[in-house]
């Protein structure tokens, strides 16, 4: 495949790695469950992993505003730009999407809903439903725990920080 097909918001960073902007955002429910994505490896589909809802930010669109326009295409919970905090978090991250690789710098950040609503997929786009599976809230406890892979995989202790409100500080994740 190539980096056009990976859509416009793809460009090619200076080490031709393509690359592009993303936001995304850690939602606790009343029982401080977190909202995650699993999704699947396209040439492998048993390798599975659990991560956090967002994606690219797309052209004249800030990064508060594409989390919220995620979390709705990804997940059908609708929340207002305002009702997000930070960003919480950034992250540099490289990985293989669409039999490539490519790199995300991501804000990451932090809200609280009031009532779980019913999550739906029909949002998805094409390529998200090649590689997407589903969308659950996680317990913390049962994410902390979890034998699965989540990325990031420090995402448990980052919430379990976050989890009693937000301190201001913004965290690097690394890994």
């Amino acid at each position: 495949m190539s980096s056009g097909q990976l859509g416009p918001e793809w460009l090619p960073g200076p080490d031709g790695i393509p690359f592009r902007r993303g936001a995304r955002i850690l939602l606790l429910d009343p029982a401080d469950r977190l909202l995650l994505v699993r999704g699947h490896d396209i040439d492998d589909p048993a390798r599975s992993w659990w991560f956090t809802v967002g994606g690219g930010i797309d052209p004249g669109e800030t990064a508060r505003e594409a989390a919220v326009r995620e979390l709705r295409e990804e997940t059908g919970v609708v929340l207002a730009p305002t009702d997000l905090h930070g960003p919480v978090a950034r992250r540099s991250a490289t990985f293989h999407f669409l039999r490539q690789r490519v790199r995300q710098d991501e804000e990451f950040f932090f809200a609280r809903t009031d009532r779980p609503q019913e999550l739906t997929t029909t949002g998805w786009t094409d390529i998200e439903r090649q590689f997407m599976d589903e969308a659950r809230w996680w317990p913390l406890e049962e994410l902390t725990h979890t034998e699965a892979t989540v990325y990031p995989a420090s995402l448990a202790i980052i919430v379990g920080k976050l989890r009693h409100g937000w301190n201001g500080t913004l965290l690097g994740i690394t890994e």
